[in-house]
């Protein structure tokens, strides 16, 4: 591809744009009737609503018009007799020179957790107050319905003239680990190499000002057993001179940060990188911090999220409240998830957290570390020409200039694409606005910024079938 980002005639943008309008009520019709399927990949969940997750993508892109072929397939789990959850491949070659695009998003959801703390059914789409709320609303359903409705528009523009290659990947298990992910891309490797691929599974500055993705954070996830007795023993016949695991745990939990909070673990990264502004104002009111909770951290705000690492204690296995008693825990069990700095790999930051908490387990504790999942960081060459014409869509989408974002989440698959393709450029897009609260109770799509990036992808689409050589 040339270093000029591609365009397309006004009048095939006018006819897009208008496509795209008249085209919102159905991509909300069929985005509620995704939200109603609750597809999760764990298996203790009901595996065959992710396979009519799948088989509904797969509808939807059929009836696209677009694609030569549509197939529903799964790839084997490396290192096990298993195979991975069901992922729509639908492909279509490019024509006349014209470049070729893939689309990724996702069609599992987490778990909805705790329905009392919905305030409306979690499967059943609902809107209020502008929103669209329902577990997968933003994260991803909406990314599929995005290249689904970018399609329809720019099909309906465009029609016989649409020579551009287009691929669309939807996986049916990121939310679960990706765990064939890296299998499926070299099964299928020539079916989905691209000159750029849009994942559209991130977020946006705020609900009206869209946002390129530059930057990930990588990601060391593990479980830490902590043991110091053979067998549970009475606390008031042994307390005062017997370590209990759980007292061992919070002494060596406590030592991953230091009094300000930050990460205190020597071997972990830092990226020195500009941030734009951002108030602790806006951090509040966008992370829900109660009045009387300071954050933590040193530099600015965004610098904490984007380029420096994080540790979080996810879980924790040990005597319920309601099944309290008066005993020395013999072990406790913790999930540490942590976020690496852009430009450190998940292995090494790993060996960090281990080398750290194996220096400093108290009173002789024995640890044990297990279910080690590791993913790199991704940074972004702004330099190319699919990023320039990102930008330019974006722009013109949503009637505002782009930010470049750093994000302090982590989409460790990207590692795989740009191992499998090196040529290719990758854009990171989403529908996300800091008020989605993916993942979270009463998760929602922010309307206006879903029917913006409609537009946008629609234009990237319009310009890239526009391009040559």
């Amino acid at each position: 591809m040339t270093s000029v980002p591609p365009t397309a005639d006004p009048a095939v943008e006018s006819a897009v744009t208008e496509a795209v309008a008249s085209g919102i009520p159905k991509a909300l019709a069929d985005l509620g009737d995704l939200v109603r399927i609750p597809g999760m990949a764990w298996p203790a969940f009901d595996q065959s609503q992710l396979q009519r997750s799948a088989e509904r993508v797969a509808q939807l892109a059929e009836d696209t018009g677009v694609f030569d072929e549509v197939r529903v397939l799964r790839a084997a789990v490396p290192g096990t007799d298993e195979f991975g959850q069901p992922a729509v491949l639908a492909t279509r070659a490019a024509r006349n020179g014209k470049p070729t695009i893939l689309l990724y998003a996702h069609h599992d959801v987490q778990p909805p957790g705790d329905d009392a703390l919905w305030e409306t059914p979690p499967f059943e789409p609902t809107v209020r107050d502008g929103r669209l709320y329902g577990r997968g609303a933003a994260d991803d359903k909406a990314g599929i319905m995005t290249h689904i409705a970018s399609l329809r528009a720019v099909r309906e523009a465009v029609g016989d003239d649409l020579d551009l290659g287009i691929s669309m990947f939807i996986e049916g298990e990121e939310e679960y680990g990706s765990r064939s992910f890296a299998q499926f891309l070299s099964d299928n490797a020539e079916a989905l190499r691209a000159d750029a691929i849009v994942v559209a599974d991130s977020g946006n500055w705020d609900s009206t000002t869209p946002g390129l993705t530059v930057s990930l954070r990588g990601n060391a996830r593990f479980t830490l057993t902590v043991r110091t007795l053979d067998h549970a023993s009475h606390s008031g016949m042994f307390g005062g001179a017997v370590p209990d695991a759980m007292m061992a745990t919070v002494r060596l939990l406590s030592t991953l940060w230091d009094g300000d909070g930050a990460v205190a673990v020597a071997g972990l990264t830092e990226r020195d990188a500009p941030t734009p502004e951002y108030s602790e104002e806006t951090l509040r009111d966008e992370a829900g911090l109660l009045p009387g909770t300071t954050p933590v951290g040193r530099d600015s705000i965004l610098s904490r999220i984007w380029n420096k690492p994080a540790v979080t204690v996810i879980g924790i296995d040990a005597t319920s409240v309601a099944a309290a008693s008066n005993t020395l825990l013999p072990e406790v069990t913790v999930v540490i998830s942590a976020r690496v700095a852009p430009g450190q790999s998940g292995a090494d930051a790993y060996a960090a957290l281990e080398q750290h908490l194996r220096a400093h387990a108290p009173f002789g504790a024995e640890l044990t570390f297990s279910d080690v999942d590791l993913g790199d960081g991704f940074l972004v060459d702004t330099s190319g020409w699919a990023v320039q014409l990102a930008r330019g869509a974006m722009a013109d989408g949503y009637g505002v200039d782009p930010v470049d974002l750093g994000v302090g989440g982590s989409i460790p698959f990207i590692a795989d694409l740009v191992r499998e393709f090196p040529e290719a450029q990758i854009l990171v897009t989403g529908v996300e606005d800091p008020h989605s609260r993916a993942h979270s109770p009463n998760e929602s799509l922010h309307l206006d910024t879903f029917r913006h990036a409609i537009a946008t992808e629609a234009l990237m689409l319009a310009r890239m079938n526009g391009a040559t050589d």
